[in-house]
């Protein structure tokens, strides 16, 4: 019997109730780590369905589907001859779980539940989940699975797969930090005291700045406590919520990290593979670990499977060695992350772009520099051979022929960008968003909003019988508030309206999707006017506080030379 094993885990781009594309991607992912030589392939969480499905998994339709993508799953070709690790909601004794499903040769060999669930941040899995219990049931499974696998029953809780040459036990997001009082309450460890040699995470863990670094410390404690082989995937892209899910799915071995994927990344499919050796492991828990002297531990449940992942002509394979992760700094993170989520908002939205009130303040130009990072991500992967790129973005053009070369360019076609001015807006504002949206090459327009502001005042005053004034003018503190607010509102009402008529008015296809900047700060204090500019579609800064913009314009100055950031940053 061989010692080396060819481990697979990956990150897709799914997305919500997508099941006929979602399982693509999943095929994919399979066929890409069998032809690197794998015989165990990991996935993101719920990536049957969709991590941000929300309220429609209370749906039974949800759960139907997903089972019918698993009999795709089984019936394919493709997923023979490999351990496939799959997840999806399911219903077990009328009660929903968050569950991974193994499954080899059309046979499921383990149904394994989510028992700590995500909580905070953004997560609310209690609002759709049960967590189990540490135990082990029968579960009966729908007509349609027994008729492709033949069983009626398979083991549903937590228990490990003991193959002929190794034991792989599964872990599921949350599970891997998850401290509680008393002890660490992680599985891996008890797994790991009961000889458990391979783990596994499936993960939806989202973007957050400074948070990577985090992921892949937990990842490597994980195994430098006593060893062993941890295979972590997550999902990336925008799943269609307001997240964007930041792949780095990764492969560690006695708490080295020896292959990783991108953080960001506009590839619906990426898959990270390693061959390491199982004795290594076994070397590094004979030297440091003593687990049935020191510890008390759970004694885990082994589901036997007739199935080897390594192979006795193995000897000769070359193992892969520990290499360093280069994080992305902060500029970086902002640059990156939220450009490859309004890609992905856009191309799913079936509209033709953006528009974004470009004020000349740092809060606008750091959207629009956000924009045209984006439009930098899409032209390197069209030269990088990105099919589904290429496809996406003539779609979005609607031009079948086009092919994106020059960011500026592409800017051009896909972005609007407006100064409203008023009788009160400065020059030098007008010039500094003027020259920054010549210099990403937006659609620039200039429109004055004074004719409506007057309007929308004199039906105040035929009303009421009063016309309000500024304080420089004379009026109160009420007035000059009032006045300032219509101002603000007047320029959201007329980004929509020029976001879905600009383009009829020039002959072209589609809307635009209005982009707000408005930065955390302001959301967190109330510092800002209810429907302004603020009042977007989607807000690309709604996460990142003024000081971080402030240094990623800083980065974008030096990173795409857009100079003209000079003048709106220093003033």
């Amino acid at each position: 019997m061989g010692r080396k094993v060819t481990l697979a885990t990956c990150s897709l781009n799914q997305w919500a109730l997508d099941f006929d594309g979602n399982v693509l991607r999943i095929l994919k992912s399979i066929e890409i780590a069998k032809s690197k030589g794998a015989k165990y392939r990991l996935g993101p969480e719920l990536e049957i369905c969709g991590y941000g499905c929300a309220d429609h998994f209370y749906e039974s339709d949800t759960l139907l589907h997903c089972f019918q993508v698993l009999k795709d799953l089984l019936e394919s070709p493709v997923t023979q001859n490999i351990i496939c690790d799959v997840g999806m909601p399911i219903m077990h004794h009328s009660v929903r779980y968050n569950c991974r499903v193994l499954f080899l040769n059309k046979k499921i060999l383990l149904i394994r539940p989510k028992m700590l669930l995500a909580n905070h941040g953004n997560n609310r899995e209690f609002r759709w989940y049960s967590p189990w219990s540490q135990h082990v049931e029968e579960y009966f499974l729908p007509r349609m699975i027994q008729d492709v696998t033949g069983q009626v029953t398979v083991p549903f809780g937590d228990a490990v797969l003991s193959t002929k040459d190794t034991c792989i036990g599964s872990e599921i997001c949350a599970e891997l930090p998850h401290i509680t009082h008393h002890r660490v309450a992680n599985p891996h460890v008890d797994m790991g005291l009961d000889g458990v040699e391979i783990f596994t995470n499936s993960s939806a863990s989202y973007h957050e700045l400074r948070k990577a670094d985090q992921r892949v410390n937990l990842v490597k404690s994980a195994t430098t406590k006593s060893g062993g082989i941890y295979l972590f995937a997550n999902q990336k892209g925008c799943d269609g919520d307001r997240l964007y899910y930041d792949g780095c799915s990764m492969i560690a071995i006695n708490g080295d990290i020896v292959a990783h994927g991108a953080q960001f990344s506009l590839d619906d499919v990426e898959v990270v593979t390693a061959t390491l050796d199982l004795e290594d492991v076994r070397s590094y828990r004979g030297e440091r670990c003593h687990p049935h002297m020191e510890y008390e531990h759970k004694p885990y449940q082994r589901i036997k499977v007739d199935f080897s992942l390594s192979d006795c002509k193995d000897i000769y394979l070359p193992t892969h060695q520990p290499v360093d992760w280069g994080f992305h700094c902060p500029e970086e993170e902002i640059s990156l992350g939220p450009a490859c989520w309004l890609w992905d908002y856009l191309r799913r939205s079936g509209q033709a772009g953006f528009l974004l009130p470009l004020s000349g303040g740092v809060d606008s130009a750091s959207s629009a520099c956000i924009v045209y990072s984006m439009c930098e991500l899409l032209c390197k992967a069209v030269h990088d051979g990105n099919a589904q790129v290429l496809e996406d973005v003539q779609r979005v053009v609607s031009d079948g022929s086009y092919r994106p070369e020059d960011p500026r360019e592409l800017c051009g076609r896909l972005f609007t960008t407006c100064y409203m001015a008023s009788e009160n807006s400065s020059t030098g504002t007008r010039d500094r968003a003027r020259a920054l949206a010549t210099q990403i090459g937006s659609n620039h327009l200039n429109i004055n909003i004074d004719m409506a502001v007057k309007g929308m005042l004199g039906i105040f005053s035929i009303v009421m019988g009063k016309w309000p004034k500024f304080r420089a003018n004379g009026g109160c503190r009420r007035e000059n508030l009032a006045l300032q607010n219509v101002q603000a509102r007047v320029r959201m009402v007329l980004a929509y309206l020029f976001a879905q008529l600009s383009l009829w008015a020039q002959g072209k296809p589609g809307g635009l999707l209005v982009l707000g900047s408005a930065n955390v700060d302001e959301s967190l204090t109330g510092y800002f006017t209810k429907y302004d500019c603020s009042s977007a579609d989607i807000n690309p800064i709604g996460g990142i506080g003024k000081m971080d913009l402030k240094r990623f314009l800083q980065y974008c100055i030096e990173h795409f030379q857009l100079t003209a950031l000079t003048r709106l940053i220093w003033g």
